[in-house]
């Protein structure tokens, strides 16, 4: 027994032995770590007590068993929880429970416990250069949106943001409203292909009481709504020939004058339009105002299609799918290494607004925490029969075995690179490394 304990000290993961009843008869010197509390204390409690106000514990007491066992003919379950430490720190902890054969101690099952904060901190820090407000991505061109849509923001001027039907033009408002000065004043989008004609001038500059028919009483319109913020003009290529007269005027003068008024009215705004269409050959059609144009384009923005960015597919398919977890209720979600192959070698027409309709399907269709290639829609899934080989990962070589660096410097730069362009799946960046995700976690524990 003596040699067994030696055994469990000797281990990184935390592990606790429980009777059928869940009360433990046994803990090891890294769980005891992990839970910052005395053996003394732990012995002959119940599990769901040490882990109180998880998830977790929640469950356990609910169902009146080890909530992490798994039934016949399933998979175990893994949980991850966040427990305060002594010095009232986090520390993320991954947990899962083994049943054991019968034996003549009365244990029941173990429940396995692995510390990933320091894989949960070096996950932050990429994360930090991975995103800007609600845009994700770590690609080249994705870094230099970035950058572009920051100056942008230092400045006061009229931006037009073009690009795709889905690359999120509309994120990149936002983002330029929330790192401006104005990020404390209001941000009104307004979709102009949505308003009638008719009324897209009471909308935008407001009307006064009895304008016209069914005008009961005098309303602000979106500029004036945004005096001291941002307002988003999206689908811009949308307004009426009359609209773009009287929106040339107000960039030019800075003033409204609501329908059926003479008054003017001062207003403070940071316009933002946003378009998919081509507006140059609108002007050269005679389509769209020329000087309204060149009024908007002072600072020109375009967000890259997702097909020209597509090293970041696994990033964008990581986010997204956890947002789909959330709202499904369902947190084990995850895309088998075959599916994510599909997912970055198909083009996206409808970029990120498809991707997410395309995950969301496959959520639907999935009967348990992995998603196949015949869970995805049809066009996706025959996208899954290329050879995992024919996806090289800028420059590193997939291979079937892990073969590692000549320094651990080495290895460390190698896995955060992997990692970044895996999107954060550690499954996918374990199989691109060639090593099992046990290993990639043990790595990524020692990078001090």
């Amino acid at each position: 027994m003596k040699m067994l304990q030696g055994f469990l000290d000797s281990l990184e993961e935390g592990v606790l032995f429980l009777d059928p009843a869940r009360r433990i008869l046994e803990i090891n010197t890294a769980a005891l770590r992990m839970v910052g509390q005395h053996r003394a204390v732990i012995i002959d409690s119940l599990c769901p007590t040490l882990f109180a106000g998880t998830q977790c514990a929640r469950e356990c007491e609910t169902r009146g068993y080890c909530s992490l066992t798994p039934a016949p003919g399933e998979d175990g379950k893994i949980q991850d929880i966040v427990l305060k430490g002594p010095q009232g720190t986090d520390i993320s902890l991954r947990m899962w429970a083994m049943l054991l054969p019968p034996n003549d101690g009365g244990l029941y099952c173990a429940i396995i416990l692995r510390d990933c904060s320091r894989e949960m901190e070096l996950e932050a820090k990429v994360r930090e250069r991975w995103q800007l407000g609600g845009l994700i991505g770590r690609s080249s061109a994705m870094q230099d949106l970035y950058q572009k849509v920051l100056r942008a923001a230092a400045s006061e001027a009229t931006v037009l943001v073009t690009g795709e039907s889905g690359v999120g033009k509309e994120l990149v408002a936002r983002a330029l409203h929330d790192n401006s000065v104005r990020a404390k004043g209001p941000y009104i989008a307004v979709h102009c292909a949505a308003l009638p004609e008719n009324l897209q001038e009471s909308e935008l500059f407001g009307h006064a009481k009895g304008a016209f028919s069914g005008a009961t009483a005098a309303r602000l319109g979106r500029f004036e709504a945004a005096n001291g913020g941002t307002l988003l003009l999206d689908e811009i290529g949308e307004i009426s020939p009359a609209t773009q007269i009287r929106l040339l005027r107000v960039l030019q003068e800075r003033e409204v004058v609501r329908v059926g008024e003479n008054l003017s009215r001062r207003v403070d705004v940071r316009v933002v339009a946003a378009t998919h269409r081509d507006l140059s050959a609108m002007v050269r059609r005679g389509e769209f105002r020329e000087d309204l144009y060149y009024r908007l384009r002072v600072l020109p923005l375009h967000v890259p299609a997702l097909r020209e960015h597509r090293d970041d597919i696994p990033l964008l398919t990581s986010k997204l799918l956890g947002d789909l977890a959330e709202r499904y209720r369902r947190p084990d979600l995850r895309l088998s290494p075959e599916a994510m192959l599909a997912m970055e070698s198909y083009d996206w027409p409808g970029n990120v607004r498809q991707l997410f309709n395309a995950l969301e399907y496959a959520v639907v269709q999935s009967d348990g925490p992995t998603i196949l290639p015949r869970h995805l829609l049809p066009e996706l899934a025959a996208e899954s029969a290329a050879p995992a080989e024919a996806m090289p990962v800028a420059g590193l070589q997939l291979t079937r075995y892990y073969m590692a660096p000549a320094t651990a410097e080495q290895e460390q730069a190698l896995i955060l690179r992997v990692l970044q362009e895996s999107g954060g799946n550690k499954a996918e960046a374990a199989r691109r490394l060639g090593m099992s995700r046990t290993t990639l976690w043990k790595r990524m524990s020692r990078m001090a």
